[in-house]
């Protein structure tokens, strides 16, 4: 309980500093019913933010930006969507052979800054609404972009090959994310802008969480071709959270991109 609660203040404090318009990676995820499937059939998908992955404790997570890609490159609408105090479900139906991506990218600008008077200003939101709210003469402003993905993939009968946008802080796994047993490690290669990045932080927690007195994160970084081989010890849910950060802006305000990763993996029994 105190590890509950602790966590939860880190989680509280560190999204005070955020923007409202960007979805972090930290606490934040989405759980399914089935990660593989047989034969097509109805999924049903928890969405929350909460103080430890998958612990359902603080808020929902809203899925407006949301988007299902079927394997033939099309999208499916969430159905049945209830947000409730404390999650939100939805269910999917998943009809064509192959891999499906859910996907939630959400990006924008906070920044901060003191006026005229020396009171300090902040500000998060949109490029457009970030140019009328900051004024010209800012003292010691500082801007940071942020951009954030998160993922999950569910296969219905045979998997199909997964591509990269291209945007970003993505991943490639070197095995299929549907395709993970216990106790055999999984090579991951992490991509910014496409491209395989040295010095990405990566953190993988194993569920239940709840029945042990220690978070016990795992830890990587990617080596000079972006790559990390993470163990996969236990059967079960897994919490991957990815982190880098750049100066490749896309608005001249901003000094710094802020990139966030995550993805829910269900790891199978031998």
């Amino acid at each position: 309980m105190k590890l509950q609660i602790k966590l939860k203040s880190a989680l509280l404090s560190l999204a005070i500093g955020m923007s409202a318009s960007v979805v972090h990676a930290h606490g934040v995820w989405i759980t399914s019913s089935s990660t593989v499937l047989s034969a097509p059939q109805f999924v049903t998908f928890d969405a929350a933010s909460s103080s430890v992955p998958f612990l359902i404790d603080h808020r929902p997570l809203a899925i407006d930006s949301l988007v299902i890609v079927a394997p033939d490159g099309s999208n499916v609408a969430p159905v049945n969507v209830m947000k409730g105090e404390l999650r939100t479900v939805f269910d999917a139906k998943l009809e064509q052979t192959g891999t499906y991506r859910l996907e939630m990218v959400r990006s924008g600008f906070r920044a901060n800054w003191k006026d005229a008077e020396d009171k300090p200003k902040r500000f998060m939101g949109t490029a457009d609404a970030l140019a009328k709210e900051v004024p010209a003469d800012a003292k010691e402003l500082k801007v940071t972009e942020s951009i954030s993905r998160m993922e999950n993939f569910i296969t219905v009968g045979k998997p199909s090959a997964l591509k990269s946008t291209g945007k970003g802080l993505e991943l490639l796994a070197g095995t299929h994310p549907n395709d993970l047993v216990a106790g055999e490690p999984v090579e991951l290669t992490f991509l910014v802008d496409g491209k395989p990045t040295e010095g990405v932080e990566v953190e993988v927690i194993r569920n239940q969480t709840r029945y042990r007195n220690k978070l016990d994160e795992k830890k990587y970084k990617t080596d000079k071709n972006g790559k990390v081989k993470v163990a996969l010890p236990d059967a079960g849910l897994y919490w991957l959270d990815a982190d880098f950060k750049d100066n490749n802006v896309s608005n001249k305000l901003a000094k710094e991109r802020a990139l966030a990763y995550v993805l829910t993996l269900e790891v199978l029994p031998q």
